[in-house]
């Protein structure tokens, strides 16, 4: 059959035009019920003005009153129970039955659209109108430290927000958020539902006004392509703002590194995970005390770090700017360039523009005291060379992908004789050994295959004579059958501990921070290494992007990095003084002094174990054989 051209008639503009109309969903569908209602008012009001029926025989309607009546029935088929006369009963029963399909379906249409908006508010769809907010953009378990975080740092700020955009329903964001990450305080966390990595998504969250953006790591395979796609989508926005973003993001493999610094450039502060906890591992189980260090300087709760440009001194060097502070630890110069130095040479000029890096409770407390006379006892100084460290030898229970690079790591700190045992339950190690941790200089490694949840195998190890024990999560397991053996390994070693009577330094890890609060207990060294560590650094970058050179810097082997010393080493034993004579006595060796560790307290956590950062200078202590002092320092 041949196929002739259709000639387009009235009647086919009517129809198209309709099905353009009906395209706009339930808005074009309320429209067209509610004229067609109002029309059958309308007519009706009309009919009963011309042909003068009224409810009684010689009852006249004005036309107000007509439409009136039907616009009653209409609503309410029951109205028309009193109706008299038949004439006015049969137009008024028309008027209801128009009214029971159509204003029906009308309401009916009404409320299915509420629903629908009402669904759509649920899902988290709609724009967030925020500004100078937080967006965190993903969902992982450490979003819970970081939330708790912020909203400490933010208490002292008025009407503070953190935006939430990740693959999840609203809702069950909320009722996490409620249940694991504490009191909110005065902080509003807004959830919203959408892919980081879509521009249309992203826009719901309104990254254009943020303060800073946290972009997560997601549990799964290949997080840092989610990553990285996150940041492209920020940087490359057709409708990005002017200014530079302030971008947190982390980032698992070191592979994936150039390629994020390529789309992030200066815009993004990037925190490589798995290098950045080897650091930590080596660092905290080398020296007892330090994972209270860490965390007093990494969370919000006490003191942490601040920038402050302070005139009165300027043209003064370091060295005088450590004593100018009486409540507050001076380590470091942010240069006018932007610059940082983590304790620079003593004599290094303070000019205008710089600013101080100091330790402080709050940033409203580095007002520099004015005082002249510290009272340094100059007697109880000691000038002598500080204790040299012997060789070390150190246990590794467990393989992943981060061992190497904490061998690595420790070999930049040990001294040379210096011994490393690995026992892990894995089938060719000492390839993966000789190739990645070939180049240690100071250390001798050695592996045996075995199981590390084996009690007899930990007891054949007496590991009682080991300077140092790490616990290494397998990243072959799940991340919960990891944890479940790391946590068993752990309960031996503690029971060991319990029956020989001798301290343990034990460092482990656990990949899920959920399973961190299992694995805890009140000794600072036994330290449990995780993602939060991760958590409390972003969250601290986030609120200052400068911080990210200070931590480097101080986790770096290379220049300047916290040490607790001897305090022998530096001050004269069973005398008392003030912190200024500590002061004094670090700084002439090349050191800043930021606190100490009285080891009576050790095993006390209402004493945070000892260890006092940021000390009030002129209050006064006294050191006994094993106390400490803590510094930063080159080596």
């Amino acid at each position: 059959m041949a196929i002739t051209r259709k000639q387009i008639t009235f009647s086919d503009h009517l129809k198209y035009n309709f099905d353009k109309s009906m395209a706009a969903g339930p808005i074009a569908l309320i429209g067209w019920l509610a004229l067609l209602s109002l029309g059958v008012i309308i007519a009706t009001g009309g009919i009963l003005v011309l042909t003068g029926i009224g409810p009684a025989p010689d009852e006249k309607l004005s036309y107000a009153e007509a439409m009136w009546q039907s616009l009653m029935r209409t609503l309410d088929a029951g109205t028309m129970g009193g109706d008299q006369g038949w004439a006015f009963r049969a137009v008024m029963f028309l008027v209801t039955l128009a009214g029971v399909f159509i204003v029906s379906s009308l309401i009916g249409v009404l409320t299915s659209g509420l629903e629908s908006k009402m669904d759509d508010l649920r899902k988290g769809r709609s724009f967030v109108i925020e500004k100078n907010h937080v967006l965190i953009l993903g969902w992982s378990s450490t979003i819970f430290t970081i939330i708790s975080e912020l909203v400490e740092a933010n208490s002292n700020q008025k009407k503070p927000r953190i935006v939430i955009l990740a693959e999840k329903d609203k809702v069950e964001m909320e009722e996490e958020i409620r249940s694991k990450a504490g009191s909110l305080r005065n902080t509003k966390v807004v959830c919203r539902t959408g892919s980081p990595i879509d521009l249309y998504d992203l826009e719901i969250a309104n990254p254009h006004e943020t303060k800073s953006i946290i972009i997560l790591s997601p549990e799964g395979e290949n997080p840092d392509s989610q990553v990285i796609k996150t940041i492209l989508a920020i940087t490359n926005n057709p409708v990005r703002r002017q200014e530079p973003y302030h971008i947190v993001a982390e980032i698992r493999d070191p592979k994936s590194m150039d390629a994020a610094r390529l789309v992030g450039r200066d815009e993004a502060q990037l925190i490589q995970v798995n290098d950045l906890i080897a650091r930590i591992t080596v660092q905290t189980c080398r020296q007892s005390g330090m994972s209270v260090v860490y965390t007093e300087l990494l969370d919000f709760d006490g003191d942490e770090i601040y920038f402050q440009e302070e005139p009165a001194l300027v043209g003064r060097t370091f060295g005088e700017s450590l004593f100018a502070y009486e409540d507050c630890a001076v380590l470091g110069i942010q240069f006018s360039d932007g610059r940082v130095a983590v304790n620079p040479p003593m004599d290094t000029k303070i000019a205008a523009g710089d600013k101080v890096i100091a330790i402080a409770e709050d940033d409203d407390k580095l007002v520099p005291s004015g005082g002249t006379d510290h009272r340094v006892d100059a007697a109880a100084i000691r000038e002598g060379q500080p204790s040299v460290a012997g060789p070390e030898s150190t246990l590794i229970l467990g393989w992943n992908g981060r061992a190497c690079s904490i061998i690595n790591e420790l070999d930049n700190y040990v001294a040379p004789g210096s011994t490393v045992m690995v026992v892990a339950d894995i089938d060719t190690p000492e390839a993966e050994i000789a190739r990645f941790c070939g180049n240690a200089r100071n250390q001798k490694i050695e592996f045996r295959h075995a199981d590390t949840t084996d009690r007899p195998t930990l007891d054949s190890l007496q590991v009682t004579n080991y300077s140092h024990i790490i616990a290494l999560g397998s990243d072959i397991l799940s991340p919960q059958q990891a944890d479940a053996r790391s946590l068993i390994t752990l309960l031996h070693l503690r029971n060991i501990e319990e029956t020989s009577g001798q301290l343990l330094s034990i460092v482990s890890e656990m990949i899920d921070v959920r399973n961190r609060e299992l694995a805890e207990v009140t000794q600072a060294d036994d330290f449990i290494v995780s993602d939060k560590l991760i958590s409390l650094l972003m969250s601290q970058i986030a609120e200052n992007k400068d911080l990210k050179a200070v931590f480097d810097d101080l986790f770096d082997a290379d220049g300047s990095e916290i040490y607790l010393k001897p305090a022998k080493d530096y001050v004269a034993l069973g005398t008392s003084m003030n912190f200024y004579t500590v002061l004094e006595s670090a700084r002439r060796r090349g050191d800043v002094a930021i606190g100490y560790r009285i080891m009576e307290h050790a095993h006390n956590s209402d004493e945070q174990y000892g260890v006092v950062v940021n000390p009030k200078k002129s209050d006064m202590v006294t050191f006994a054989e094993e106390d400490r002092v803590i510094v930063v320092a080159e080596s």
